[in-house]
């Protein structure tokens, strides 16, 4: 019985770090910067760690092509790029956030933020 108390005050302060910890992750998030491109670079996405579109960037060469087809699915694809290069960040950050904590369901919840790892 007080095996079990030890192990629940164990989860118990392993979460109130978790929490603490939680403030820092969602700055850095904030602050990385990760950039998609498609088109061999003739489209550029910035995204943050948060997943939130900064930036495009057109190339006028494309803009000048008046083939709208071809600049929405150039947009798509870096959109695309950028969103998962953001992803697999926001996993690794997560991962050195809970580094030596032994919390239930994490190593599920961080296959899911970056599916191709």
């Amino acid at each position: 019985m007080f095996k079990s108390l030890g192990n629940l005050a164990n989860i118990v302060k392993q979460a109130q770090e978790m929490k603490s910890r939680m403030g820092e992750l969602e700055s850095k998030l904030a602050q990385l910067r990760v950039k998609g491109s498609a088109g061999g670079g003739m489209v550029d996405v910035e995204v943050n760690g948060q997943q939130k579109v900064l930036s495009v960037r057109i190339d006028e060469q494309i803009m000048s092509s008046d083939d709208r087809e071809m600049l929405e699915d150039l947009l798509v694809a870096a959109c695309n790029d950028a969103l998962d290069q953001a992803k697999q960040a926001a996993a690794e950050q997560m991962g050195e956030l809970t580094g030596g904590m032994d919390l239930p369901g994490m190593d599920d919840m961080l296959k899911q933020m970056n599916p191709g790892g």
